[in-house]
């Protein structure tokens, strides 16, 4: 236990610090934002939900070749992890394509799914257009995240996870000071508000994006994968079909599963746009609280991958095991503790009384949900390691397109349910997925080496 323990946190603290760093200056930017209006609030959080689901098909994408990734390393293989990082250039440049061309063409259509009247916070005119200065420059740091994030997954599948860290926490300071700056107009610079926001976030998207690749070529006797990573880009044609079949229901699925949130969050929303300040205001206190669980979930699927790309399944399934237990336990611990000092959150904000009492009572289902997410994230990512990605898309956005997404939308149109109780009856579905999520991995259906003789 000791030895899996001191595995998981080697992986999984680097990306915890970073994560702990990223979401508190979120908060920061967050309140800063919110003390500008509501109206301006809200206008970034709708514009960050969209962009949510760029992100996380940019993950999704990178993760399928990740699996193959971590599994070559695991077998000492650097060439296939030069391969598999080849994959990932290329396909996040196309999904890069797609998203600044959706954004640009139908942005201002998107955004407007989440504005409606019902509250007495907020305007929807004011939130428009605050919301479409923040996505025309928002935009400009898409390029950038997508192409640093195939060199952070590498690195991590390499078990380089401390330089991914560093990079983060250059950038998070960067993007803090020039907030304060840009947003509020300190040290002779503009006042700019929601475009102060954007364009601190943008530029602390390119430093870090600097930092992961200069390091990463400077460093080729650590970073193997990367001598020759640009002298062409040939994949072996084997390589290249297993990606695209296990790794295509993995990018439907993130995609599918970040859509699916945004089309909740939306559902949510017509109950009012102090709703949608609320949950603004909840989803990055609860970014900040579950760290833990996120970071385990990224350490679990790099260990057992490793494992099983060394055929070494009986490890595979202890480790596994064990870190479901250890992130149910910790989360538990987190999530008490979350309930109890909700109320104080947001007291930080500069906003109405109505939106602070519907982001206390979000907060707080969150807290009693944070085990369930916990043994969630982590069943999905040992599922994930063995390359059962069709079972996944079934297990993970499935069920939230199927289940949760028809109850929310049944719940808010045709019943008179005040909207915290919606919210607490959606988090609590979540349940049957986990008792779900447990048998498949008791059944190890997961335990399989994807990688021998694939070139």
């Amino acid at each position: 236990m000791k030895k899996l323990i001191n595995a998981l946190f080697k992986i999984a603290v680097p990306i915890m610090v970073q994560n702990a760093i990223t979401n508190f200056v979120a908060l920061l930017d967050n309140i800063m934002i919110g003390a500008v209006g509501t109206n301006q609030m809200s206008g970034v959080s709708i514009v960050n939900q969209l962009m949510f689901v760029f992100y996380i098909c940019v993950f999704g994408a990178i993760s399928g070749a990740g699996i193959f990734g971590a599994q070559f390393f695991g077998q000492g293989n650097h060439e296939g992890v030069r391969h598999s990082f080849r994959f990932k250039l290329v396909v996040c440049a196309i999904i890069a394509g797609l998203g600044i061309g959706v954004f640009v063409l139908f942005g201002e259509e998107l955004a407007m799914l989440y504005m409606h009247q019902g509250s007495d916070t907020g305007s929807v005119e004011e939130t428009l257009k605050y919301s479409m200065q923040y996505m025309h420059i928002m935009l400009l740091g898409l390029i950038p995240f997508a192409f640093e994030q195939c060199y952070i997954g590498t690195l991590r599948e390499t078990n380089e996870a401390v330089l991914p860290m560093k990079a983060g926490i250059i950038a998070v300071v960067s993007n803090t000071v020039l907030n304060y700056i840009l947003i509020f107009g300190k040290f002779g610079a503009p006042e700019l508000g929601v475009q102060g926001a954007a364009i601190a976030t943008v530029t602390a998207r390119v430093v870090e994006c600097l930092i992961v690749v200069i390091w990463t070529h400077t460093h080729k006797e650590k970073n193997m994968f990367i001598v020759g990573a640009y002298r062409n880009f040939s994949i072996p044609g084997a390589l290249v079909k297993k990606i695209i079949i296990k790794g295509t229901p993995l990018l439907f699925n993130e995609c599918l599963w970040a859509a699916g949130m945004a089309v909740l969050t939306q559902i949510y929303s017509n109950r009012g746009l102090a709703v949608v300040a609320g949950l603004s205001i909840s989803s990055t206190i609860a970014n900040l609280f579950n760290i833990m669980f996120i970071a385990v979930g990224s350490a679990i699927a790099i260990i057992v991958g490793q494992y099983l790309g060394a055929q070494r399944f009986d490890e595979a399934m202890e480790s596994a095991t064990k870190c479901v237990w250890l992130t149910f336990v910790s989360n538990v611990v987190i999530g008490a503790i979350l309930f109890i000092v909700a109320p104080l959150f947001p007291d930080i904000y500069n906003t109405t009384n109505e939106v602070k009492e519907l982001a206390t009572s979000f907060i707080r289902i969150t807290a009693i949900a944070m085990p369930i997410q916990a043994v969630l994230h982590a069943t999905y990512f040992i599922i994930r390691s063995g390359g059962k990605t069709f079972i996944t898309f079934l297990f993970d956005s499935t069920y939230v397109w199927v289940i949760s997404i028809p109850i929310a939308f049944a719940i808010t149109k045709y019943t008179g349910l005040f909207i915290i109780s919606i919210y607490f009856i959606v988090q609590m579905i979540d349940i049957i997925k986990t008792v779900i999520g447990l048998v498949m991995l008791k059944k190890g259906i997961w335990l399989s080496d994807i990688v021998t003789d694939i070139e």
